[in-house]
């Protein structure tokens, strides 16, 4: 992986968790927070997604997923938390 692909890799992350957070709590969490979010949720996203069989192509489809997984992982991370 290049410098550039990893500073694109970085970005689409910070936008993912930008966009989670301002859909599921409605504030980002910081430029590290928004990376740590986008791009575990990108993972989650990218299982989930396949497991049901979707396929999401080009840049686009790669910020649409990685929110979708993002935000599954807010949901989830937010259970977790209110059983403690």
């Amino acid at each position: 992986m290049d410098i550039i692909s990893l500073i694109i890799f970085l970005a689409i992350g910070a936008l993912v968790g930008w966009l989670a957070g301002k859909i599921y709590k409605g504030s980002g969490f910081g430029i590290i927070g928004n990376i740590v979010v986008g791009i575990v949720g990108s993972v989650l996203g990218g299982f989930v997604f396949g497991m049901l069989g979707i396929i999401a192509g080009g840049l686009l489809g790669s910020i649409v997923m990685g929110t979708v997984g993002a935000v599954l992982l807010l949901f989830l991370i937010g259970l977790v938390k209110k059983n403690s």
